[in-house]
């Protein structure tokens, strides 16, 4: 009599599969279909529609599943077969929508193979207890989740999938840097701080090279955006506002990526119109009243002349082959011969040598206030887990804490760079000074500019006379070679040159 019954209900098939579920737990779509299939032949069920859904049940808004109920509602069916409730609900809301739905008699069969379920008082309530058993579930295992996920970045390791540059490395349970992208990442960084390449022309660049997102798709301009505001890279991890130290290897310095920052917050102002490509267009500036110099074709000839924006100014015009010539001339003052080059390069080359057996006390300070800090960050955690710092307090103290231990580390591991950077500075700085005769020789203009802007700053014109200010040890060549005239078989002379080179460096070593 009830097989009879259960003939003349007409009940809908309800399969689901999350994709957040582990297989071996919950059988998949096709199965949980070919398994109520045969259980309806032999219950003699009498199917009328069949609802397939992939997705998670543990929030309410499942299309398919408000699809079914609705009909449910329309009186289309009277009963619903899955293989078990938690396919029907994992959420408060959808579970109370069906025991709603048995109680006002809409549903009056629910089956399922793997649970019993008749509509009386015991039924509903063993029903109750199932779909709280489902959401318990769903809630212990998300809570699960986040401990791991928070247990994970205590331990400086990133919690989901890699980020561009890094892979998942299975077997050390953490992220490691693919090698072939993290260069391409780091040149992007490099171009960006430089603050001469906008996003779209960074990303024509990089993506030529080769570099692409996942599944081989080409980055837009908004990744790589993303990207160069990503602190993964300099070996931080940011995850819900909060900064962990992270474990993986980083691809840029912190330095480079603060550069990046501060270009990036520079870059909202918009941009001018296109102008005729005058290699001297915007480079000077008037010597009497400021106002950038522009310049202008006038038969046959460049001249360059104020602008005059701001008052009234006197300046005349200047041919622009007459200040190049200045140009020179001023490039003539920095130029090193290649017996003072070469030994002032041996000179160096030899403090260099001296210089890298002395041990600094730099470093050995910069190591116990790391120590410090990972002793502030200890108390700092216990004052939190004993209730005397809130969680917003903590936060805050925490994130200033980790960047100035980040900055130590950095400071710490380039140290030995940095300790002999002066003396290869210094020797950069020589062969370039012993390349200026070369330099003011040169035929192409543009490359004659570019020099310029290495030696001197704060270009002006006035009087049709180019004014300068050399820049770096530059300006300590120039001051000596005015003094000296550069000759040589003075070793005063050279000593007090090499004074100036050295005092210059030690006092900037980054420059």
């Amino acid at each position: 009599m009830d097989n009879i019954n259960l003939q003349t209900k007409k009940i809908f098939l309800y399969a689901r599969k999350s994709t957040d579920e582990p297989e071996r737990q919950v059988l998949s779509i096709e199965a949980q279909m070919f398994e109520l299939r045969e259980y309806a032949k032999k219950e003699n069920l009498n199917i009328v529609r069949e609802f397939v859904e992939s997705k998670t049940a543990k929030e309410p808004g499942r299309e398919i599943f408000n699809e079914m109920t609705a009909s449910i509602e329309k009186n289309e069916a009277e009963g619903i077969l899955a293989w078990h409730p938690d396919r029907l609900a994992r959420n408060s809301i959808d579970g109370g929508r069906i025991i709603y739905l048995v109680d006002t008699g809409k549903i009056t069969t629910l089956k399922f193979p793997t649970f019993w379920f008749d509509p009386t008082p015991q039924g509903k309530f063993m029903l109750s207890i199932a779909f709280g058993q489902s959401k318990y579930y769903i809630d212990n295992l998300s809570e699960n989740i986040k401990r791991g996920i928070r247990q994970k970045l205590r331990n400086g390791i990133w919690p989901a999938w890699a980020p561009l540059g890094y892979v998942n490395d299975k077997n050390a349970r953490c992220i490691a840097m693919d090698k072939e992208k993290a260069k391409y990442i780091k040149r992007a960084f490099e171009m960006y701080s430089t603050g001469e390449y906008p996003l779209a022309q960074i990303r024509k660049i990089i993506n030529s090279l080769g570099l692409v997102g996942k599944k081989g798709k080409m980055l837009s301009v908004s990744n790589y955006q993303y990207m160069l505001k990503n602190k993964i890279y300099y070996g931080m991890i940011e995850y819900n506002g909060e900064l962990y130290n992270g474990k993986h290897e980083p691809i840029i310095t912190k330095k480079l990526f603060d550069s990046v920052q501060e270009v990036m917050a520079n870059k909202s102002k918009p941009k001018s119109p296109k102008l005729k490509p005058y290699i001297f267009r915007g480079f000077f500036r008037c010597g009497e009243c400021g106002c950038f110099i522009t310049t202008e074709t006038q038969k046959g000839h460049n001249y360059l002349r104020c602008t005059k924006r701001k008052n009234p100014c006197s300046q005349r015009y200047a041919r622009e082959d007459v200040i190049t010539s200045q140009i020179r001339t001023e490039i003539q003052k920095v130029s090193l011969s290649s017996a003072w080059a070469n030994a002032s390069i041996n000179y160096f080359e030899n403090e260099k040598m001296k210089s890298a057996q002395a041990e600094s006390s730099f470093a050995q300070k910069a190591r116990n206030e790391l120590v410090e800090i990972e002793t502030k960050l200890d108390r700092l955690l216990d004052l939190q887990l004993d209730g005397n710092l809130s969680q917003a307090e903590y936060t805050a103290k925490k994130y200033k804490l980790i960047l100035a231990k980040k900055d130590l580390e950095e400071k710490i591991s380039a140290f030995g760079r940095k300790s002999n950077n002066r003396f290869e500075l210094a020797i950069a700085f020589l062969k370039e000074a012993n390349q200026a005769e070369k330099y003011a020789q040169q035929e192409n203009p543009e490359r004659i500019r570019d020099f310029l802007k290495k030696i001197g700053s704060n270009f002006r014109i006035a009087d049709r006379t180019l004014f300068l200010d050399f820049k770096n040890a530059f300006k300590a060549e120039a001051l000596c070679a005015e003094a000296t005239s550069y000759d040589f078989t003075k070793s005063e002379n050279w000593r007090c040159f090499l004074d100036e080179v050295r005092t210059f460096f030690d006092e900037n070593p980054e420059n």
